[in-house]
């Protein structure tokens, strides 16, 4: 039995000792394998979106329409620019002067006195008025379309001085 134990023994060293001299050599030539990272680019914020060019349009309009929208009031039975009306006017001249790629809409409206066909004339009259006045304040007519809806749409519904007040207008529309 020792015969045995001791060639076991024998082989066990054997294997240990080659094992360690196979790990402890090394060449000349084994450097170590260095990889180079290459510097990485920047990392650049993506570009706020732009807005295509019909958004911006839109914006354009928008505002545009928001400067030239207020309306101008009329007495009754009258196409008269009140003081009023010629300060809303001028205003609206500058904010078309600004926003010169756009046209404007002169909607020329009516009380419900009076027949359909005398306020579709009356509201035309008025259109007329403040398209005029915007002409001498260098609006080219070009740039003004006008158009008339008699009584047939009140801002406000009712049966007095109150609602026909607010009726007896002028609006303005941008348009492309």
């Amino acid at each position: 039995m020792n015969a045995k134990r001791l060639i076991m023994s024998a082989i066990l060293l054997g294997s240990v000792v080659a094992f360690s001299a196979g790990c402890a050599k090394k060449t000349a030539d084994a450097v170590p394998q260095t990889t180079t990272i290459p510097d990485k680019e920047p990392v650049q914020a993506a570009p706020a979106s732009t807005p295509s060019d019909d958004e911006l349009r839109a914006a354009q309009r928008a505002e545009a329409q928001q400067a030239v929208g207020n309306m101008v009031f009329f007495a009754f039975d009258s196409f008269d620019l009140t003081p009023e009306s010629r300060d809303v006017l001028n205003a609206k001249a500058d904010a078309l002067k600004k926003y010169n790629m756009f046209n404007i809409v002169i909607e020329g409206h009516c009380d419900e006195r009076g027949t359909s066909e005398y306020n579709l004339a009356l509201g035309e009259r008025r259109a007329k008025a403040a398209q005029q006045f915007l002409n001498q304040l260098g609006i080219p007519d070009s740039r003004m379309t006008i158009v008339s809806y008699g009584k047939e749409r009140p801002l406000e519904q009712g049966h007095g001085e109150a609602a026909w007040s607010k009726n007896r207008r002028d609006e303005f529309k941008i348009q492309n």
